[in-house]
């Protein structure tokens, strides 16, 4: 009986070792940010991968790349046709992700061909002006818009349908804007470029997320107008109104995830979702939260592929009522 006992405890440890061995161990890597450098995706890459390096949950740096294009078509394009079986490439998305993705802008392509991972926050939109404005309030936008829709211009860092324009005409419709398409919208590869326009005088209004703002609110180069959450945010982002305070019932909260190929080992898959969560539960996240106006939302593994796939649902059923899709 001993020597059986013996026998079994070298097996299990025999066992143990060739599972430690068969485990992931993320090697060189790379997270694509799916828009240009100064955008959302761009800090949702950079901001976690120098957290999963702080922590110790990857080797050295992890690689951004920025791959801009389709409001985040080309990069989704990229991951399903190139880059299927990478184990070591995860993928920035958000609430403009999926809104691509219900609008049937990826063209041939759907939410089931990548493997959804977990959620960092949620990053509630916000609309903003150059410093140097002559408008200080959301009502005083719309009631220009209102008055003449051809002479204001709204620039965002998604797609012409995508999350940032759907933001701009959820307010416009809160607003008492009769005919939401007359909202003029123009489409950047991502939050920072629409920013510099706005700077540029090409456009004179700007909507988006609160995190791709944050640089321009510190460097005083614009005046944020209206936050689209339900009450004031936390920390920096606190001094804002929201559009409800003002009369104006818009809400619009952009999730900030990641997604991986579709054909990533469920070995590392779990690793991710693991490494996203432990992220999420640090210190130092909890930190990059607050001082970029980012609000809870804890999703991991299949709870977040629930999500999204409900938020594709819903997206699509909101893009049909407004006429942007059939």
């Amino acid at each position: 009986m001993k020597i059986m006992v013996q026998g079994l405890a070298t097996f299990a440890a025999a066992m143990g070792l060739a599972a430690a061995a068969n485990a992931f161990e993320p090697e060189a890597t790379e997270c694509i940010a799916p828009a240009a450098p100064g955008g959302g995706w761009d800090f949702t890459c950079r901001q976690v991968g120098k957290t999963m390096q702080d922590l110790g949950l990857v080797p050295g740096t992890m690689q951004v790349t920025n791959l801009a294009g389709g409001g985040g078509g080309v990069a989704f394009a990229e991951v399903v046709n190139k880059r299927n079986d990478s184990n070591d490439l995860i993928v920035a998305a958000s609430s403009a992700t999926s809104t691509r993705l219900a609008q049937g802008a990826f063209p041939g392509n759907t939410m089931d061909q990548v493997r959804w991972l977990a959620s960092v926050g949620a990053d509630y939109g916000i609309i903003a002006v150059a410093a140097d404005s002559p408008i200080n309030t959301l009502p005083e936008l719309m009631d220009a818009i209102k008055a003449d829709p051809s002479s204001v211009s709204v620039a965002g860092g998604s797609a012409v349908g995508g999350w940032d324009h759907l933001k701009v005409l959820i307010a416009a419709n809160a607003a008492g804007v009769e005919d939401v398409r007359n909202v003029k919208y123009v489409a950047f590869d991502g939050g920072g470029e629409a920013v510099t326009q706005l700077l540029a005088g090409s456009v004179q209004a700007f909507t988006g997320d609160a995190s791709e703002a944050k640089g321009f609110v510190d460097s005083g180069d614009i005046k944020v107008i209206a936050v689209l959450a339900p009450e004031r945010l936390e920390g920096d982002f606190g001094q804002f109104p929201t559009a409800a305070e003002q009369g104006i019932d818009a809400v619009g909260a952009n999730w900030r995830g990641f997604y991986a190929p579709g054909g990533m080992s469920d070995e590392a898959y779990e690793y991710w979702v693991d490494a996203i969560g432990k992220v999420y539960d640090s210190e130092e996240w909890k930190a990059t939260m607050a001082q970029n106006g980012l609000a809870p939302l804890d999703l991991r593994g299949d709870e977040f592929q629930s999500f999204v796939q409900e938020s594709v649902t819903q997206i699509s059923d909101l893009s049909k009522e407004i006429g942007l899709i059939q």
